[in-house]
């Protein structure tokens, strides 16, 4: 079976941010906590339903789904390191693989959509 970077990454990504979460709750965050698990673990999910599509349409919605997922956990993770709840290693290593997604994404999306025309 051929190997899919995307998914692997946004998994591991995803485990990063139930880890996160936390952290959050331990500093009472649970509010912050549970929202950005839900947009974090979501990229993930869209990314594994979009791997067995009923169309490239159908594919290409769940990736852009994805892609909104993981850029509202960008932003989420931006307040939390401007806020001080996450130290700043901790922002890093979470963001460097949130983009690496992205970018896998959006080349992912641009390559499906090429192939609609």
């Amino acid at each position: 079976m051929k190997e899919n970077k995307l998914l692997q990454l946004s998994q591991e990504f995803a485990i990063d941010i139930i880890e996160l979460s936390l952290v959050l709750k331990a500093k009472g965050e649970h509010s912050f906590a549970d929202q950005t698990k839900r947009s974090g673990t979501s990229i993930s999910a869209n990314i594994a339903e979009g791997n067995h599509p009923q169309s490239r349409a159908d594919m290409i919605s769940k990736f852009e789904i994805a892609l909104k997922e993981a850029n509202e956990t960008e932003n989420w993770l931006n307040i939390f390191k401007n806020a001080k709840l996450i130290d700043e290693s901790v922002f890093e290593k979470t963001h460097n693989k949130l983009i690496k997604v992205k970018i896998l994404l959006i080349s992912s999306i641009k390559t499906l959509k090429s192939k609609l025309l």
